[in-house]
């Protein structure tokens, strides 16, 4: 229940941990979750299904703005 937003406001606003994927340094996929443990399966999730050249999967902490992991196969 404490992951439920209490207001309005907060139901409209991204949650904490953005999960972005580019493929050939173009936007392709956004998703936002308020649990860590969450984004984090989703990155891993992520980087198994699409995870080829050309793509890159980063995992932010939109709170802190530090990047928390990054997955590239050209790296």
């Amino acid at each position: 229940m404490d992951d439920l937003p209490r207001t309005v406001a907060e139901a409209a606003r991204p949650g904490r941990y953005h999960l972005a994927m580019t493929a050939n340094g173009r936007p392709v996929m956004h998703g936002w979750w308020n649990s860590r443990p969450i984004a984090r399966g989703k990155f891993t999730q992520l980087v198994g299904e699409q995870g080829r050249p050309g793509v890159r999967i980063t995992l932010t902490d939109e709170q802190t703005s530090s990047r928390l992991t990054t997955w590239s196969a050209d790296s």
